[in-house]
């Protein structure tokens, strides 16, 4: 226990003397000292200079050895697959991308093959062999069933069906694999670096080519019997026509609807259209619309009005602390969109969460992603027993 307190201090301030370090475990001098002892020995720990500048002799610095271990994180979407490599400490020391149209026929049927590639560019970049990894977490759209082991709710990913697929991509790079839903790691990277820090009970909204949440209580994910817990962009709602895709609907696309046809980037880009405003982009479309008086004031009401219904509706039912507000729409919109947002839930739903823009810089997902593996890689590197 002692052992594992340390090399988490250690991974948390990146380097500590041994003073230090039992002040913050509450061990004595001499406990502290066997304590860095055994993990230097152990290859867990490294000296790495000294404390210059202070009265007496220079306190030794330690640090955790970043190259003990190191974890693979990817984020997949329609276009293709990006793979970060990062040690221990978390550092990332390389990423790669492989671009694979997803519903192209020569592409459904080598999912393992374009991991791997897209892994061992990364790891090839870093100069690490496949050997160093020790675990692989991948983020996807739609949520993998935990009775079948099958990817359900991404129609758009055919090749990543196959009930098989994990116990295959583990075969194939050397590492436990988890597949896990893209927008619940992005809630772990909202958790750890961003906007939900403070917060046990939240709910991280996704608004973007795809629609969905991460529902997140007592600090743990909200999974449902299938996985399928906050799948919000089938959510039935006024305006909106029905998606019916059933259960096939995990193989071929359903006919579109629910709050996705309302508020996803493609019905933005529509509306914004309708209004004037012409933009290959929702980030363009809503820059635009922010110089357009009249027009892009309309687009913004419309946005949020349609946004704050949705949300008004996952809010009465789980209740939340909080609502991250994440994905190219909210992200595009702003402050300016949160706010009307806020405006428009008063009086939709009883509970008044917060309502917060997301804070995370970089790939959400891929972030959520690489937590995730190094929670799981640390659990048995840092084993000491």
């Amino acid at each position: 226990m002692n052992d594992r307190a340390a090399l988490d201090l250690l991974v948390a301030h990146g380097t500590l003397t041994r003073t230090r370090l039992g002040e913050l475990t509450g061990l004595s001098k001499p406990t502290a000292s066997q304590l860095l002892a055994r993990l230097e020995t152990a290859g867990l720990v490294r000296a790495v200079g000294n404390v210059t500048g202070r009265p007496g002799p220079n306190a030794q610095l330690y640090e955790v050895n970043p190259a003990v271990a190191h974890v693979a994180a990817l984020a997949v979407d329609e276009l293709g697959i990006t793979a970060a490599v990062a040690d221990i400490t978390g550092t990332v020391v390389a990423e790669h991308r492989v671009e694979a149209e997803a519903m192209a026929e020569d592409v459904r049927h080598r999912t393992t093959g374009l991991v791997t590639e897209a892994v061992d560019g990364a790891l090839a970049a870093a100069g690490l062999p496949r050997s160093a990894l020790h675990r692989t977490v991948i983020g996807t759209p739609g949520a993998l069933d935990p009775r079948t082991g099958t990817l359900r709710y991404a129609p758009h990913l055919p090749g990543w069906h196959s009930g098989t697929l994990r116990g295959e991509l583990a075969g194939a790079l050397g590492t436990p694999v988890a597949i896990e839903n893209d927008v619940n790691l992005a809630a772990v990277a909202e958790q750890h670096v961003g906007a939900a820090r403070d917060a046990e009970d939240y709910v991280l909204a996704w608004i973007d080519e795809g629609v969905g949440a991460a529902i997140v209580l007592d600090g743990r994910p909200l999974r449902g019997a299938t996985g399928g817990a906050g799948e919000i962009g089938y959510m039935p709602l006024p305006g909106a026509p029905l998606a019916r895709g059933g259960p096939e609907a995990t193989i071929v696309p359903d006919g579109g609807g629910g709050f996705q046809r309302l508020v996803g980037s493609p019905t933005v880009l529509l509306l914004a259209r309708e209004r004037g405003i012409d933009a290959p982009t929702v980030t363009a479309a809503l820059a635009a619309a922010g110089r357009t008086p009249g027009a892009g004031d309309e687009l913004f009401a419309e946005l949020a009005a349609r946004i704050a219904t949705g949300l008004a509706a996952v809010v009465a039912v789980v209740d939340p602390a909080l609502v991250v507000l994440s994905g190219e729409v909210c992200q595009a919109g702003g402050e300016r969109l949160r706010a009307l947002v806020e405006q428009e839930m008063t009086g939709l739903a009883l509970p008044r969460p917060q309502l917060r823009l997301s804070t995370v810089e970089g790939s959400p997902i891929l972030i959520g992603a690489l937590r995730t593996a190094l929670a799981a890689a640390r659990d048995t590197v840092f084993d000491t027993a």
